[in-house]
């Protein structure tokens, strides 16, 4: 509930100052960068920067697959480890469902990141493609805005991404316990607060 009272607040403010965090100024910059692209023909530039986008994304979906095998193997050793994860706790319910609950719940975060991940790489490859329509094709549809909103939306899909890799720091620290919980859910918020807006 904290992590998501945070977006809805983030999303107010980008709707009332569009220049409040890094992601809209981002968007402002994609947005910029492709009508250079198509306005200078600028290949190689365009090339390397898809690239690195791609490859970045692609890492981090890769490790979303580790991480997802690696939470199913700690899922099967649930009661095994139950008793020793939980000497910490100290307060919370230490029943093998609540166990279950917990493991899906980081299943599912890594889940989102991983199709995340992978639409962002999708959208990237086709607009390498949009970028590359020779200039002596006037297509009524293939115009820098619907290039740039292609753009913008692979960088929403990343953010995403990131987003759901940055909660799993509250949820790795519920396998300790609640409180564990509660305080890195904090401490994410103050993080994500600082960084998720745009100097001045």
């Amino acid at each position: 509930m904290l992590l998501g009272s945070y977006q809805i607040y983030l999303y107010i403010r980008v709707r009332r100052d569009p220049y409040y965090s890094v992601q809209s100024i981002n968007t402002i910059a994609r947005t910029e960068w492709v009508k250079q692209i198509i306005a200078k023909r600028e290949v190689i530039t365009a090339v390397q920067t898809l690239r690195n986008s791609t490859m970045a994304a692609t890492f981090l979906a890769s490790t979303s697959v580790l991480l997802i095998v690696g939470v199913l193997t700690l899922s099967e050793q649930g009661e095994k480890l139950g008793s020793i994860w939980h000497s910490l706790n100290f307060g919370g319910a230490i029943n093998t469902q609540v166990w279950t609950i917990k493991t899906l719940a980081i299943l599912i975060d890594l889940f989102v990141a991983f199709f995340a991940f992978t639409m962002s790489i999708r959208t990237y490859n086709h607009v390498g493609f949009m970028l590359y329509v020779p200039a002596n094709v006037q297509h009524p549809i293939l115009t820098a805005e619907y290039v740039s909103h292609h753009l913008n939306r692979a960088g929403s899909l990343y953010s995403i991404g990131m987003r759901a890799y940055y909660n799993l720091v509250p949820l790795v620290f519920w396998l300790f316990g609640p409180f564990y919980m509660i305080i890195a859910t904090i401490g994410l918020l103050l993080t994500l607060n600082k960084f998720d807006r745009a100097t001045q």
